[in-house]
């Protein structure tokens, strides 16, 4: 066979046998979300360009050198969101949310887009988890952001990551900062590369974040922003570690921290492993008070985060971490011939409507190889039905994983196959000495009891 193409270099496909762990993840993240107050948001996959150069920085990687920018058949600068908090934004403005009550607190699951080097954790389309809240300017409101991030890695069971946090000051204090980081680069000018050679003037701090090597070794020995902040930045900075000491949150301060995007005020904040080579941040993030007006809006403080699902998925593949097992199919059909076709797909759909995954045969095969499918699918219970179980009303249900049958009548059968559902999945827990309460039997049988 000799495909038209293959996937584009830096995309991947989520299979069928794979996509229940990315579901179970994003669960874990919307439910967690949620237990916040916060609420989704969805917006394009793309936007005008300017929204990016704008909102992200002019001056950082993403804009300079990773974004899909394209004119549309109207003549317009287009661009495939590189990151959510842009569109998040635009979207608070355009439709008014800052007018009902503060903070509004949003969450997205999307996917984003940059032209760089494919690579374990980093692709050219990947999707990414995020939260904004709009609003809320208190050292509190960093600290619970950051709880957020840290209970969706206690929901999935990952330890081992580090909080790193740093304060980058507001746009009065960076100037002295900004001052200094020049006047020490400058000594290296003729060392920097292209790009930092144009940051140099227009945004030093870009240089801290290049992934140069030249220009990471030069920057090892800048300035530290924490020398420069302002009283009320240092007061906040210190009242955002006093909030998580609070929390009871694991920290390391990381004055190196200065995160690639320009929208970025005082609080930054990454949780880094070590497990997953030179892409060790799975979840960055901070405070943005200058992006709203920026964008057009009136002035207000706001926090987030952004977190990679696959980068995230990688670090859980190493660490061996367990999953759920995806929802197998709870009954099987096997039907011999069109009378018992017809009968087995009115079957199919009143189960369905109780909660249950049933499937019968849609491929026109006989006995013996729909048998061999139900056992491939890993199917709980196989039900054959012929011209003899049509004409006598009598079925026989058969328990895949122990071999046993029980008689049953096709008129009852909906609520005999319930109640076996049942008993079965109450035995085989009473066996392991636990005695299941309602609310978990209904979970474990589909939403039956």
């Amino acid at each position: 066979m000799a495909l038209i193409t293959n996937a584009i270099k830096g995309t991947q496909d989520a299979l069928p046998n794979e996509i229940y762990k990315t579901q179970y993840v994003e669960n874990a993240m919307r439910e967690t979300a949620e237990n916040f107050g916060f609420r989704e948001m969805r917006t394009p996959v793309f936007e005008h360009t300017e929204l990016f150069q704008r909102g992200v920085g002019e001056t950082t990687d993403v804009v300079q050198k990773e974004m899909y920018t394209f004119l549309d058949k109207g003549g317009r600068s287009i661009t495939l969101r590189p990151e959510g908090t842009a569109g998040a934004v635009r979207a608070f403005l355009e439709h008014g949310l800052f007018n009902e009550a503060l903070p509004q607190k949003i969450y997205y699951l999307t996917s984003c887009y940059r032209y760089e080097k494919p690579q374990a954790g980093r692709l050219r389309e990947f999707h990414q988890f995020g939260i904004e809240c709009f609003g809320a300017g208190e050292p509190s409101a960093d600290a619970e952001t950051i709880s957020l991030a840290n209970e969706i890695f206690n929901y999935l069971g990952i330890e081992g990551l580090s909080l790193e946090i740093n304060s980058i000051g507001c746009p009065e204090c960076r100037k002295e900062y900004h001052k200094a980081l020049r006047e020490y680069f400058a000594k290296y000018e003729n060392e920097l590369c292209d790009t930092c050679k144009g940051r140099l003037e227009r945004n030093p701090m870009r240089i801290l974040d290049c992934k140069s090597p030249v220009c990471s070794e030069i920057a090892e020995n800048a300035p530290v922003v924490l020398d420069y902040l302002c009283g009320e930045c240092k007061a906040h900075f210190d009242g955002v570690k006093k909030y998580l000491d609070a929390m009871n949150i694991g920290y390391t301060v990381n004055p190196q921290i200065v995160r690639g995007l320009d929208y970025y005020t005082r609080t930054v904040f990454e949780f880094v492993s070590n497990e997953i080579g030179a892409q060790g941040t799975v979840c960055g993030g901070g405070r943005y008070d200058g992006l709203i007006g920026e964008m057009g809006g009136n002035p207000l403080p706001a926090c987030g985060f952004g977190m990679g699902i696959e980068r995230l998925l990688l670090l859980m593949d190493k660490k061996n971490s367990q999953f759920p097992e995806p929802r197998k199919t709870d009954l099987y059909i096997v039907s011999l011939g069109e009378s018992a076709s017809l009968v087995a797909s009115s079957l199919a759909k009143s189960l369905r409507e109780e909660g249950f995954c049933v499937q019968f045969d849609t491929m026109g095969r006989g006995f013996k190889a729909q048998m061999k499918y139900a056992n491939k699918i890993g199917a709980s219970y196989a039900l054959v039905l012929g011209d003899n179980e049509l004409e006598t009303g009598n079925v026989k249900l058969k328990n895949m994983t122990n071999g046993k049958e029980l008689e049953m009548t096709l008129d009852s059968f909906s609520d005999d196959f319930q109640s076996a559902v049942i008993k079965d999945v109450t035995a085989d827990f009473e066996s392991l000495g636990i005695e299941l309460d309602e609310e978990t039997l209904s979970a474990l049988t589909g939403g039956n009891e």
